[in-house]
């Protein structure tokens, strides 16, 4: 018999297209530990704007709990990956956050190798906003080329970024901008090819090479621009979201042998839907997403404020049950 994997040999294997021991789980943010477990990962009194008004006492004593804290919920939850500590910001004058830094070097002392960190590490133009919308658009049609330029120097500023992140023990590379409505892509599959795949094929190929594990977010339906984003070569790819119409057995059988996937379990139902609904939810993905190894379970975005614990807890319940090979 093999001995058993730990939550990072599970996570490394499934990122790397492999049959671990079980199928790993994560999520890029846990927004509900209050009210699963009674600790709060996310505190307000450490975020940048609250930080300083901490005496160094004071600060001292949050930081060091806090990490103690995050360790807790994730082991708790048996995650392969945890999420960076994303209530202290990310960057201050151009530099990362120096509570940042320090709690990088706290958590890989605390969790031992056993599990891997991970934080945002994307540099891509995402769907703008509803003020800037128009703006991008016309700058889009008027001004291509310095839309272009300005995408590189963002790519260019991710691929810095990243590799302060992995020397801090960093080992996944979170990519969040989203590119899709439930419709399709806010850009044209063309103008994705000239303004987006450029910049984020050179994000991945840096974080590839420097040893970092990609995994590409994105919501909304993807499918007019799957092939796209899988030749930029990510490790995984992460929401497959089901609330869009983008059906994991389907992306499973069209590009599986080529990418991890990660997610699809349906996040509408399990705010508003049936019991029935989240079950059979649950064990679609792991039933398709399984197969062959390259999966990781997680829900289609993050247990966010608000959602029941109590079908948060019954997804995890399924993958306990189904997650064996």
């Amino acid at each position: 018999m093999k001995p058993e994997m730990s939550p990072k040999e599970r996570a490394v294997a499934a990122l790397t297209l492999q049959i671990p021991d079980k199928v790993p789980t994560f999520e890029l943010e846990f927004q509900i530990s209050q009210e699963m477990f009674g600790i709060d990962i996310n505190p307000s009194d450490l975020s940048p704007e609250n930080i300083n008004k901490l005496s160094a006492a004071e600060k001292d004593k949050r930081m060091n709990q806090l990490a103690e804290d995050i360790v807790t919920v994730y082991e708790k939850l048996d995650y392969s990956i945890i999420p960076g500590p994303y209530c202290l910001g990310y960057w201050w004058n151009g530099e990362l956050n120096p509570q940042l830094r320090w709690m990088f070097k706290k958590l890989s002392d605390l969790i031992k190798g056993k599990r891997m960190l991970s934080f945002h590490a994307d540099g891509t133009f995402a769907i703008p906003d509803g003020d800037d919308m128009y703006a991008f658009s016309y700058r889009v049609a008027d001004d291509p080329d310095g839309v272009k330029e300005e995408a590189a120097r963002w790519a260019n500023d991710a691929i810095e970024r990243n590799k302060v992140l992995l020397d801090l023990g960093v080992e996944v590379g979170l990519m969040c901008s989203d590119y899709c409505y439930n419709t399709g892509p806010f850009l044209s599959p063309a103008m994705f090819e000239e303004i987006i795949q450029p910049g984020l094929a050179r994000i991945i190929d840096s974080g590839r090479k420097n040893g970092m594990y990609m995994i590409k977010h994105c919501d909304g339906n993807i499918m007019p621009i799957l092939n796209q984003l899988v030749d930029c070569n990510p490790h995984a790819l992460h929401s497959i979201d089901p609330m869009a119409g983008v059906d994991i057995k389907e992306v499973k059988r069209l590009v599986g042998h080529k990418v991890a996937l990660a997610g699809n379990v349906h996040c509408a139902h399990m705010q508003t839907g049936t019991e029935e609904e989240v079950i059979a939810s649950a064990e679609y993905c792991l039933t398709h997403g399984k197969l062959g190894g390259g999966y990781i379970f997680c829900t289609s975005n993050v247990p966010f404020k608000g959602m029941p614990v109590e079908r948060y807890q019954l997804i995890l319940d399924i993958w306990k049950r189904m997650r064996d090979y």
